[in-house]
């Protein structure tokens, strides 16, 4: 039987008990699982503390000697190993703001690309520069007319030496 797709979870509070109470219970049952997976499939350890929407109790998974195991080898860890590849939001959030940043970079450079290629095209149709371009527009020109003529150039050196001149 093919899955349906899920739809789009809207994040926020759950305001009606009963079903705040019946997603955590599927949430958690769900969460437990995948640890169980993971630490089954690759061979690691792992645990979790989930504390109960109301405070009364905690559930400890995979159990309470299995939780103290896993919780002495990360005590006896250097500082330094424990912090290693600990994230805390603002951490996170940098890393989001800093790969959006450069994506943006990214595809500015490309835009510009394209819009130098742009004016290069329409100029060639044109059979002349536009005359109201700026400097930055007449200096990004001029480099890509020089990386044209140095791509033509090299075609014509691979070309010329494949067919060497007759005589």
């Amino acid at each position: 039987m093919a899955r349906l797709p899920r739809r789009k979870v809207n994040m926020t509070y759950i305001a009606n008990n009963a079903v705040r109470k019946a997603t955590f219970r599927r949430r958690k049952k769900g969460l437990t699982k995948k640890i169980g997976e993971l630490t089954t499939l690759c061979g690691v350890d792992a645990c979790a503390v989930i504390f109960s929407p109301d405070g009364n109790q905690s559930e400890v998974w995979p159990s309470a000697e299995g939780f103290q195991g896993v919780l002495s080898r990360f005590q006896n860890l250097s500082e330094f190993e424990r912090g290693r590849n600990k994230m805390d939001h603002k951490e996170f959030l940098r890393e989001r703001i800093e790969k959006a940043s450069n994506q943006k970079q990214k595809r500015q450079r490309t835009n510009r690309e394209r819009e130098i290629a742009n004016l290069m095209s329409e100029s060639l149709k044109a059979g002349g520069i536009y005359q109201n371009l700026n400097l930055l527009d007449l200096g990004d020109l001029r480099l890509l007319v020089e990386q044209n003529l140095k791509q033509v150039d090299k075609a014509l050196l691979d070309n010329n030496a494949d067919h060497p001149p007759s005589q």
